[in-house]
């Protein structure tokens, strides 16, 4: 079948070659349109298909949620949207996009705010922030639930850990050298006597190996403590796939074709433009590379460990990682 993009580029080469009349142009622009937002919604089905079909064992429920499992659920209630947000998938960019939606039109550039400005949390409202009262809090949690635009991005599991030990293991802060960083060191590197100020750290040239994030990852005693941090627990645990039927899901991998569909569906895509991203998108060579430190038998238990996003967001088991 012929695809928008091959009609996008007959137009751009062959323009000064053929003659379009107007009305044809029109008619052909259109057929551009209308196949690009069947192909998307088609995969917006199919997305949504795989959830449910991987979702359909055991007892799914609201009821099973508590508080802490709805804090990265962001209401709108100006555009009847809920955003469930994912560290490491463009989430400091819808957060920005969200945080300019509550201003006037015309809305300012979702860029002019601040990255560490619109991590505060109390710079929203929460799914969890509604009045306690049981009966008052579930009829209001129904209610928006059902009423509005749920949607969340997703990214692959692997490349979406490659990219939290960069930047929270690498280029990390006091919150996250007191935290983790310098545990792992303690734990892992068997370093003692090391200090507790993180740019003392950084000048001494502190950081864990990517293999010893992924010994931390692995090892039992972690989540005895406490849950995963946001930015390297599972994403079905922070979004809650299966209790919750999401209207749009987005890839970190399509992300810009995703955003702007996501904006027409929720009739802005003429008042605000999503942020254009930047990171480098991980290659499949890359993430070898990361991982050639890495045991077979680790690897195996990671998949293990983060298989369930793997699957119900429709990532390819990583064969080249996992296979003799």
């Amino acid at each position: 079948y012929a695809t928008s993009s091959y009609y996008s580029w007959l137009i751009l080469n062959f323009g000064s070659y053929c003659y379009f009349s107007e009305k044809e142009m029109l008619l052909l622009l259109n057929f551009i349109s209308v196949f690009a937002a069947l192909k998307s919604t088609k995969q917006q089905r199919l997305r949504q298909a795989l959830l449910r079909r991987n979702c359909a064992v055991g007892n799914q429920s609201l009821d099973n949620l508590n508080d802490s499992d709805l804090k990265n659920f962001i209401v709108d209630d100006k555009h009847g949207i809920i955003y469930c947000y994912i560290p490491k998938v463009a989430c400091t960019n819808w957060k920005r996009t969200l945080i300019a939606l509550n201003y006037s039109e015309p809305y300012p550039d979702p860029m002019s705010f601040k990255h560490n400005w619109v991590h505060q949390f109390e710079r929203f409202q929460h799914l969890n922030d509604f009045p306690k009262r049981f009966d008052v809090y579930l009829f209001v949690l129904q209610a928006k639930l059902k009423h509005y635009t749920k949607f969340l991005f997703v990214r692959d599991p692997f490349v979406r850990l490659i990219s939290a030990y960069r930047d929270k293991m690498l280029n990390y802060d006091q919150y996250f050298y007191e935290g983790y960083v310098r545990l792992i060191l303690l734990l892992y590197e068997k370093q003692t006597n090391i200090t507790y100020n993180h740019e003392v750290a950084k000048k001494q040239g502190l950081q864990p190996s990517f293999y010893e994030f992924i010994q931390y990852i692995l090892d039992p005693q972690t989540e005895k403590k406490e849950p995963f941090e946001p930015h390297w627990r599972q994403m079905y645990r922070l979004c809650h796939p299966c209790f919750i039927e999401y209207d749009f899901i987005g890839h970190q991998e399509s992300l810009q074709e995703d955003a702007q569909e996501l904006l027409k569906i929720l009739k802005l895509e003429n008042a605000i433009k999503f942020p254009s991203s930047y990171e480098n998108m991980t290659s499949v060579d890359s993430v070898m590379d990361w991982f050639q430190s890495v045991p077979l038998e680790y690897r195996r238990k990671l998949y293990r460990l983060y298989e369930k996003d793997f699957k119900l967001f429709g990532y390819r088991r990583p064969t080249e990682l996992l296979d003799d």
